[in-house]
């Protein structure tokens, strides 16, 4: 039985029926996919690291492993095949599009996985008969079929969600009132692991703050249902430079590994909601992320693959800028923060992704490949489904409207209305022209002009677009654009 990298969990797909007497583990460590790419070196070591200690893990259960070190994916199955001859090699459905589709080359036996609380078979049933694709109805959908949060019929609180009373921006006081994340101590394997990627990694080595185990993972998660999910909901989308974790779970990460399953989340926040110990609108808020935006990202990803993945609509084609990769190399406090985050923990939380980075590229026309190709490299909690359409569809608008009914492009005022960034920073928020006018107004305002003749038509955006065209400043405003554009280039902004 062959088991991918991120099915670390003896409760998915075909590892729920094997037995140390009847299967032998395959697992692989490709060279070619380590070396593929510069990975953030806690999301390798997070991966790799996880991987060996769930082949330790299965051996303790009785299990005999054959753990590859193999050049390729597909060179270690045949090296298994060539001392072992199995009767079949048997795999649970791969979570990629690419994994997937070696599994069929190879002629590979494929058991349907139960990662996920919606397999895309189920989906199709949501599908039939709806002309407009809605993450809100397919939230719905799954409330209902999953019996979550419900009251009969109708949702508990008579609300399917609470996002009003979750989109404050950070407190103007007490802003360490969060818990910190728990973070453990690393041993000899973390070494050898740190020892054997640093050729191929950047960013600051791992300091205990993601859990290689799934007894780890599970402690994570209890120490997030008790003391953190009470305080989850308010400031949901709000963004703190002196604290990057406030209220988030941090569960991400375990989940696209398999370490911890979504069912079990769900209804581990499901208890502390029942026990009277956490706010609807907490549990609520929390809840859609894992059975609502999850699941439907994920569903998304596998019903436009392969071509979705290299959408364009709105034919971005600036390469990837310095700042990305060197935060020096900007002066905006915003994108300073969230991107020495990035380098310090291998992730920063969504609003920092999307309306952060995500909005950035966007409205300053940064290849959303290139973005893509970014993200999977840089977080721990990263995976091709999971920025594919976070990226294409969400930030970028790549797919033409595919998955968002409209580009999630603002400018300064949402960054200063939800976050401490503005302060004191080099750019002044409210100016539109000028060397020190905020690159994040500019180029909102830039943005729209830029593709009016599209986003006219667009009910949800049109009013901004017909702003832009009504700009005293308008001209002064894109030569300040150019200005930006020029800077961002040479890795000066």
């Amino acid at each position: 039985m062959w088991v991918f990298g991120d099915q670390l969990n003896r409760q998915i797909g075909a590892l729920r029926e094997a037995q140390p007497d009847t299967h032998r583990i395959l697992m692989i460590e490709s060279q070619l996919k380590i070396s593929s790419r510069r990975w953030h070196v806690q999301r390798a070591h997070f991966i790799i690291t996880s991987m060996r200690r769930f082949a330790a893990e299965l051996r303790e259960a009785g299990f005999e492993v054959d753990y590859r070190f193999a050049k390729s994916m597909q060179q270690g199955v045949q090296l298994h095949i060539d001392e072992f001859a199995p009767a079949k090699v048997i795999a649970t459905e791969p979570n990629s599009f690419g994994a997937r589709t070696l599994v069929t080359k190879l002629g590979i036996e494929s058991v349907q996985s139960n990662q996920f609380l919606c397999h895309p078979d189920v989906y199709k049933d949501f599908l039939k008969g709806r002309k407009a694709l809605k993450m809100e109805d397919f939230y719905r959908f799954q409330r209902k079929r999953l019996n979550v949060l419900m009251d009969g019929d109708n949702p508990v609180g008579d609300r399917w969600n609470f996002d009003e009373e979750n989109r404050s921006g950070p407190p103007k006081k007490d802003q360490d009132r969060w818990p910190k994340p728990e973070v453990g101590a690393l041993d000899e394997l973390d070494a050898e692991v740190l020892k054997d990627i640093s050729q191929f990694t950047w960013g600051v080595e791992p300091t205990g703050q993601w859990a290689t185990t799934r007894t780890g993972a599970l402690q994570r998660m209890n120490y997030f249902m008790q003391n953190i999910l009470p305080m989850f909901g308010e400031h949901e989308d709000a963004m703190l430079a002196s604290n990057w974790h406030l209220a988030h779970s941090l569960l991400s990460p375990y989940l696209n590994l398999g370490l911890l399953l979504p069912e079990e989340v769900v209804a581990a926040a499901s208890k502390e909601f029942e026990l009277g110990r956490v706010p609807i609108s907490s549990a609520e808020g929390f809840i859609r992320q894992i059975i609502g935006w999850r699941e439907f990202i994920w569903n998304c990803y596998w019903q436009w693959m392969p071509e979705y993945a290299q959408m364009n609509s709105l034919e971005a084609v600036r390469d990837l800028p310095q700042l990305f990769t060197n935060p020096d190399k900007t002066s905006m406090a915003c994108m300073k923060s969230v991107l020495q985050g990035v380098n310090e923990r291998s992730y920063s939380h969504h609003i920092e992704r999307l309306m952060i980075l995500g909005n950035f590229s966007l409205i300053a026309g940064i290849n959303p490949q290139q973005l893509t190709e970014w993200m999977w490299n840089s977080y721990v909690d990263a995976a091709e489904w999971v920025m594919v359409p976070n990226v294409i569809g969400m930030s970028h608008y790549a797919d033409g409207g595919m998955l968002s009914t409209k580009p999630y492009a603002s400018g300064g005022a949402y960054v200063d209305r939800m976050s401490d960034h503005c302060k004191g920073c080099a750019y002044e928020r409210k100016k539109r022209v000028g060397e020190d006018a905020c690159p994040f107004t500019v180029l909102y305002w830039d943005f729209f002009l830029r593709h009016q003749d599209r986003f006219v038509r667009n009910p949800r955006v049109a009013r901004q677009v017909r702003a832009a065209q009504q700009l005293a400043d308008r001209d002064e405003l894109q030569t300040t654009a150019v200005s930006i554009f020029s800077r961002l280039d040479r890795g000066q902004l």
